[in-house]
């Protein structure tokens, strides 16, 4: 990586975590982006060019991705079908603590933040009926079904049904001040539960063919 490079990547993070801290501190409202770039030290425009709106500091689109399930699935292993993917990837983050389910370090402060933020939390919302929907278009795409075929809506349904679960578990649990580890816990032993209630359909739909 470049100097130049290398610096953008610096006032990124610089922007965002002082951007999280005041919204942690006084709430997502009460916070302008003009005291954000005030306090990163960085014009308003700077923070616009990195973060196209104020909720972008929050749930960033390269890690708040609609494309997450899809890209899950599209990376996927020969003999491997779309849900266990998506399990084995959940599972796999989980045991990372990684931030991009929860379990990162100060997120307890940051959740109730976030969902006491009309539009952060209706924009938590609509990413996850735009990952299913992603999804089953990717999958009908994979099958060559038409329209009139319900079965890859379905599958991606269920699909975002199981990772919209592992995600409120860890919320509440979250909410509830519990640590990391008994959050890692839980949400392991919720991921063991369901696996064992999926129907061998949806298991083994779209499994991926050996080349």
């Amino acid at each position: 990586m470049g100097l130049r490079e290398r610096k953008k990547r610096e006032t990124v993070q610089r922007i965002a975590e002082t951007a999280l801290g005041l919204f942690v501190e006084r709430g997502f409202d009460a916070v302008t982006i003009a005291e954000v770039a005030a306090a990163a030290d960085v014009s308003v425009n700077t923070v616009y060019n990195h973060f196209r709106v104020k909720e972008d500091l929050v749930l960033p689109p390269d890690e708040a991705s609609a494309d997450r399930l899809a890209g899950i699935v599209r990376a996927r292993e020969p003999g491997v079908s779309a849900a266990d993917a998506v399990l084995a990837h959940l599972r796999g983050e989980i045991r990372r603590r990684a931030r991009t389910v929860g379990l990162s370090p100060g997120f307890g402060r940051v959740l109730p933040m976030m969902l006491a933020a009309p539009t952060l939390a209706a924009r938590l919302r609509d990413l996850g009926a735009q990952m299913v929907a992603e999804l089953a278009t990717l999958l009908a795409g994979e099958a060559g079904a038409g329209q009139e075929d319900p079965v890859p809506g379905l599958v991606a349904a269920q699909i975002g049904w199981v990772h919209s679960l592992v995600f409120g578990e860890i919320g509440k649990r979250t909410v509830a001040g519990e640590s990391p580890e008994d959050i890692a816990k839980a949400a392991e032993d919720l991921l063991d539960a369901v696996e064992g209630l999926l129907g061998e359909r949806v298991r083994t739909y779209a499994t991926r063919k050996e080349s």
